[in-house]
Parts: structure tokens; C-alpha cells; sequence
């Protein structure tokens, strides 16, 4: 027992310690290097990072004289570059994880700006996206977004390995081109709304919901109060005129599409979305950086938002709890 006592007590002191003197660093840190508050953009060359993997691969597996030569040509491709420039048209790569807020259009627009900034003829932009949709406002206020690279003649081609459907479809469309991993699932054009109703359990229970409104249609189905067939009606009734405008769009991005017969709410496979014109190539993005790589440089953009002083102090913490376990670990008698 003296002995769990002890390793108790030395644990406590352990994380004190680690917690105290993370916070410390942050502050000072923080201190000396303030950060604008609204974020930051991240620029990456991943056309320096794909030569770079593919000369190391080359160079490992050549033999001496060939491994030589490798160095000598790069050398060479570099000296001739620091001098003239990288002229090579560019293509700037974004990647858009949504959420169903579309909470991630703050950053979008942010790296949109950018590109708008400094756009040359013949640049374009890959805009890697995996989304399965959300809220209309949201998603129509992304899509937006992307149309301001297409009111500029900005080439856009957007990339599909996992999913785009609903909202994420809406962006999608907008696309100059659109390519899609074969098992990526596209489509779902539809709108859907849903929420329980607690009217009956309050009922039953002897409580009493009141809700005033001025307007008729100021709140057509509720939660808590009894929905009645016109409430329901109404509000079907918006869900159709909002199905309506979102078949617009797809139809004035996408005139090929046979548009009744994909905007059912229904999604498909990539394969067969290419069938129907949702989706003009069978492609991961990972091949199509690889293609484009070899005739144009290759820009990556994301902008972060810095993080609070507790989403810091609490990643330092995490970390200081792992490190003090394998210490722990470490001068543990069970080891």
C-alpha cells in the first residue's frame, strides 16, 4: 500500500509539473510571436516534396554510377531553375473536408482570395472534396466561393476520392471538370428536413407548451406544439422550392445531365455517376497531381485558424500525460 501511495503521489506531481511548464512556454511563446487572430496561410511547394520523393526512390535503388548521375541531373534541374524561375503554369491544391454546419467555408474563401490575388492565364485550381452535405445556406455559400475562381476564368477541376453528395455535390458541380475515385460515392439531389416531435410525452405528463407567433407561417411544424396538416403542407411545400432552386443550379453547371433523372435524392457510384454525366473521369487525386505534375508546379494552400490558449494548453497536456506515463513505465517495478 506504501509503495501505491507513493507512485500515486509522484504520478500527481509529474503532471503538475509537465502542465505547468507547457502553459509557461505557450505564454512566453505566445508573447514574443503574436499571430494575426483570424488565421494564417499555410503555402506548401509539393512539387519540390513529389521530386523529391521520386529522387530519393530513383537514387536507392540505382546503382553507384547511375545514383551519380541522378545527383548531377538535379543539380543541374535546380542551378537552372534558381536562375530563371520555375515559368511553368501553376496548379494550386485545396482540400475542402466538410462538415454539416459547412463551418470549413471560412477558410475556403480565405484560400480562394488568395488564388484570386495571384492568378496568372493558363493557372488552375484542384480542389480536393469530401463532403456528404448539410445545411443549404452553408453549402450554397461554399459553392459561391468556388464560383468566384469561375467568374474569373480561373480553371477549376474538383477531385472526388471518398464522397460529394447533397451539398457536397452542389460544389462539385460547379467544377470546370470533375474526377472521382471509381467506388466515390456523387449525387444524393435532394432536400431532406427532419425532428422529432415531444407533443404527446408533454401531453401525457400534464405540460402545458405555448408558442406565439406573428405571421401566419412564422413557424409551420415545431417540436413541442401539435403539428397540424397545414403547418405540414407549408413546410413541404419550402422543402419543394428549395429542391427546385438546387435542380437549377446542378442543370446551369451541367446541361448534358439528363436533370430529372438525377436529382431524385438518389446517389451512385462513381462509375455509374460518370454513366449518368455527373462525373467526367474515373480518377484518384493522387493520379491526377502526378499527371499534372509533370508539366506544371504544384501549390498547396490551407489556411488555419490559430488555436485558443486552451485547445493549446490541452494538446500540451495530452502530451505531457503520455510522457510522463512512459516515464512512469519506465522506472515501473512490474517492467
Amino acid at each position: 500500500m506504501a509503495f501505491l501511495s507513493e507512485y500515486g503521489l509522484f504520478l500527481a506531481k509529474t503532471l503538475t509539473l509537465v502542465l505547468a511548464f507547457g502553459a509557461l512556454i505557450l505564454m512566453l511563446v505566445s508573447s514574443r510571436h503574436p499571430k494575426s487572430r483570424k488565421g494564417e496561410l499555410v503555402i506548401s511547394d509539393l512539387s519540390a516534396e513529389l521530386e523529391q520523393t521520386r529522387t530519393r526512390l530513383r537514387e536507392s535503388l540505382a546503382g553507384k554510377q547511375e545514383r551519380k548521375q541522378l545527383e548531377k541531373q538535379q543539380k543541374e534541374r535546380n542551378k537552372q531553375r534558381s536562375k530563371q524561375g520555375d515559368e511553368r503554369r501553376r496548379l494550386f491544391v485545396m482540400d475542402f473536408h466538410g462538415s454539416m454546419d459547412a463551418r470549413e467555408v471560412a477558410s475556403l474563401r480565405e484560400e480562394v482570395s488568395a488564388v484570386i490575388g495571384v492568378a496568372q492565364p493558363g493557372d488552375e485550381v484542384l480542389l480536393r472534396l469530401e463532403s456528404g452535405g448539410g445545411v443549404v445556406h452553408g453549402y450554397g455559400l461554399a459553392a459561391s466561393q468556388l464560383q468566384r475562381l469561375r467568374d474569373r476564368q480561373i480553371t477549376l477541376t474538383v477531385a472526388i476520392d471518398k464522397v460529394a453528395a447533397s451539398g457536397g455535390y452542389m460544389m462539385a458541380c460547379v467544377a470546370d471538370r470533375i474526377l472521382a475515385a471509381p467506388f466515390a460515392i456523387v449525387g444524393s439531389i435532394g432536400v431532406i428536413a427532419q425532428l422529432p416531435n415531444f407533443n404527446k410525452l408533454l401531453k401525457k405528463h400534464d405540460i402545458e407548451f405555448e408558442m406565439h407567433t406573428a405571421g401566419q407561417y412564422k413557424r409551420t411544424i415545431t417540436m413541442f406544439g401539435e403539428n397540424d396538416e397545414s403547418g405540414r403542407e407549408k413546410f413541404r411545400e419550402e422543402l419543394g422550392a428549395i429542391h427546385e432552386q438546387f435542380k437549377g443550379f446542378v442543370a446551369a453547371h451541367r446541361p448534358a445531365l439528363d436533370i430529372d433523372k438525377v436529382t431524385t435524392g438518389e446517389h451512385w457510384l462513381a462509375g455509374q455517376a460518370r454513366e449518368l454525366g455527373l462525373v467526367d473521369e474515373l480518377c484518384t487525386s493522387d493520379d491526377y497531381l502526378l499527371r499534372r505534375a509533370e508539366e506544371r508546379r504544384v501549390v498547396g494552400l490551407c489556411f488555419q485558424k490559430p488555436k485558443s490558449l486552451t485547445q493549446k494548453l490541452g494538446q500540451q497536456g495530452a502530451q505531457g500525460l503520455v510522457q510522463g506515463l512512459e516515464r512512469l513505465w519506465q522506472q515501473s517495478p512490474w517492467r
